[in-house]
């Protein structure tokens, strides 16, 4: 009885796996970033402006500012909300990131993806008894919304392969 049931849960373990490692080839994880040769960078010089740099030089491509095709960055815009009506204790809160971004071509100025918004956004629970440990922790927030703001954006500049 108990060899029929380790059997069934081995089966059921398997094909989980199975599923899950075809779903992640479907989605394109196993694909490059970005397959564009060269892309030059305009904007203010951030966080994002230098984790986007890292990213695209990661993935093959070129930055340099006689690329063909211009990436124009906006500025990082942070916003915080709090959720919930509590006082003290702790306290959720809804961090935010936007970005504007256009792509254009420089040969005649023609935007590729033009006025694009970037929005991400993540839930941190705050507590005031630890007010050393906020500021951190919502440090590491921010570079995790700006590391997912920049996958999003690279995932954008993929379409770009056939324009």
């Amino acid at each position: 009885m108990q060899r029929r049931h380790l059997l069934r849960l081995g089966l059921a373990a398997g094909a989980t796996l199975a599923l899950a490692g075809c779903g992640f080839r479907l989605r394109g994880y196993d694909q490059p970033l970005v397959s564009l040769d060269a892309l030059a960078l305009a904007g203010p010089e951030t966080d994002l402006r230098r984790l986007v740099t890292r990213r695209l030089e990661g993935a093959g491509t070129r930055v340099h500012d006689g690329a063909t095709r211009v990436l124009n960055l906006g500025s990082e815009a942070f916003r915080e909300r709090r959720l919930g009506g509590l006082d003290s204790g702790p306290r959720e809160l809804e961090l935010t990131l936007e970005v504007p971004f256009s792509v254009q071509r420089r040969s005649d100025g023609a935007y590729l993806l033009d006025q694009q918004r970037l929005e991400v956004r993540e839930r941190l629970t705050v507590n005031d008894d630890e007010l050393l440990s906020q500021d951190a922790e919502r440090e590491t927030a921010r570079e995790r919304l700006r590391s997912e703001a920049t996958r999003q954006l690279l995932d954008r500049l993929r379409a770009l392969n056939d324009q």
